[in-house]
């Protein structure tokens, strides 16, 4: 019978859950809140990453949040981004997102020749 206890206490200990090294203690969370709608936060860890975020109710119903985040890349570079979302969408800005290829010339003066046949009235079916 003892030895099935110490058995069951072995299994126990081996079983019982580590700390995480990956796990990161938070240093600041402040939060806030009120009724109508409105919110902000603020928090971040020991290993760099934070995130600033404020909210207000949107005219079509939605939360109009606006913000920053931070944290440090795997090579070792601090990565910033900031963001809007709203009724028009998400809009986030940071030198390390991708950015679109700009356009052709050719392509330009497509764009540009359209708009003009447009401004004429001239339109072509689909």
């Amino acid at each position: 019978m003892k030895l099935i206890l110490l058995a069951c206490l072995v299994a126990l200990a081996a079983a019982a859950p580590r700390p995480d090294e990956d796990e990161a203690k938070i240093l600041v969370d402040e939060r806030q809140a009120t009724a109508d709608g409105n919110f902000n936060y603020r928090y971040e860890t020991e290993n760099g990453i934070s995130e600033d975020r404020l909210g207000t109710p949107g005219s079509e119903g939605q939360s109009n949040m606006q913000g920053t985040f931070r944290f440090t890349s795997p090579e070792g570079e601090l990565i910033v981004v900031t963001y809007i979302a709203d009724e028009f969408g998400l809009r986030a800005e940071s030198p390390h997102l991708p950015q679109p290829h700009p356009l052709p010339a050719h392509a330009i003066e497509q764009i540009r020749v359209a708009e003009e046949q447009r401004a004429q009235g001239i339109t072509f079916e689909k």
